[in-house]
């Protein structure tokens, strides 16, 4: 498998391999998709797949300042003007849909929102907010279990909006401690009722967002991502966590792929072999790839997609590069959350 062969995936005929990751960047002002990251998605559109950073399914979910969503009109119409501008430089886009759970502030949500989440516990850790700056994380709201029946019905509902916007597909964010993963890990839900306690418990709400959806979209749009092994955001290591995700993948079976993101845990290559096994579908594999190891994973049955990250901040025409085997422009990571177009839409492609 070359990293620059085409690829089907679902219904979709990718250009290769290389797959833009989900990077938060913090450029949409008032929630709202703007110009600004139009440019900046079609600046990268020969990407195999491009996924979005984490967009938000209502006010509650926005945790982080300057995040975008896909639960209004304005944000929908937004996103459209971006999906087209991909499509017509022949890319692929799937949106990745992310509610942040007990990870925000108060500042950061949107009107009449809520901080919620499986269980009235803080993560550990401070938030930049535009208003107090650095401010400490409250403590979410336990949701109950209405809360928790609006918010998959949010899942599915803002799927359908990523469809009417002109995306080829969703990812779910059940990684790196946001909601679904919250849900998983029994560090952050301590509940005692259907969605607590048993590794069987702690993965239905994730499992019933992914199926609803499915039954909404179609299992070829709808894909997901996870963390095994990830502790960011305040989710430390438990003996569960090979169980955990050889019971997902089993259960996630038909969704068009996951997309696994890579850790250093030396248990992590065991668990991440189990959910390429048992899920038997596209794994799309994520975690400090430069081209050469991104083949080297490829060459060992890894993975049949990698997705890069900081490279495709730096490096917009990323696939023309690994061609021509350019070198690569390394990211300002100072810039990474800034609001305006300085390492944003300002590095260069490769001249004609």
């Amino acid at each position: 498998m070359d990293l620059l062969s085409p690829y089907r995936l679902g219904q979709l005929e990718l250009t290769s391999r290389v797959v833009m990751a989900p990077m938060t960047r913090c450029r949409a002002i008032g929630a709202v998709p703007n110009e600004l990251m139009r440019d900046y998605y079609a600046q990268r559109a020969s990407a195999g797949l491009i996924i979005t950073e984490g967009t938000s399914t209502s006010p509650s979910a926005l945790g982080y300042a300057r995040i975008p969503g896909l639960y209004t009109a304005d944000q929908i119409q937004g996103w459209r003007r971006i999906t087209d501008a991909v499509h017509d430089k022949g890319g692929r886009i799937f949106v990745q849909l992310m509610h942040t759970g007990r990870v925000g502030h108060p500042h950061n949500l949107g009107p009449g929102a809520r901080l919620i989440a499986p269980s009235a516990i803080a993560s550990a850790g401070q938030m930049w907010t535009d208003q107090a700056g650095m401010q400490p994380l409250p403590a979410p709201e336990e949701m109950t279990a209405a809360d928790i029946r609006a918010t998959r019905e949010e899942f599915v509902q803002v799927s359908k909006n990523a469809i009417e916007a002109g995306f080829d597909g969703v990812e779910f964010h059940a990684a790196n401690g946001y909601l679904l993963e919250q849900f998983i890990h029994p560090h952050s839900n301590r509940r005692t009722d259907a969605y607590g306690g048993s590794i069987e418990n702690r993965i239905r709400f994730v499992l019933e967002v992914a199926r609803s959806t499915a039954d909404a979209i179609g299992a070829d749009r709808t894909g997901i991502r996870l963390s095994p092994y990830g502790t960011f955001n305040d989710l430390p290591h438990h003996g569960e966590v090979h169980a955990t995700y050889e019971a997902l993948a089993r259960e996630l079976r038909g969704l068009v792929y996951v997309h696994v993101v890579k850790h250093s845990h030396a248990d992590f290559p065991k668990t991440a072999s189990a959910i390429r096994s048992i899920f038997g579908g596209t794994i799309v594999l994520n975690g400090g790839f430069s081209p050469a190891t991104a083949q080297q994973a490829l060459d060992a049955n890894q993975a049949d997609l990698i997705s890069f990250g900081k490279f495709y901040v730096s490096n917009p025409d990323l696939p023309r590069r690994i061609q021509r085997s350019a070198a690569l422009t390394e990211p300002k990571s100072e810039l990474f959350y800034t609001a305006g177009a300085e390492g944003y839409v300002d590095y260069p492609a490769l001249s004609a």
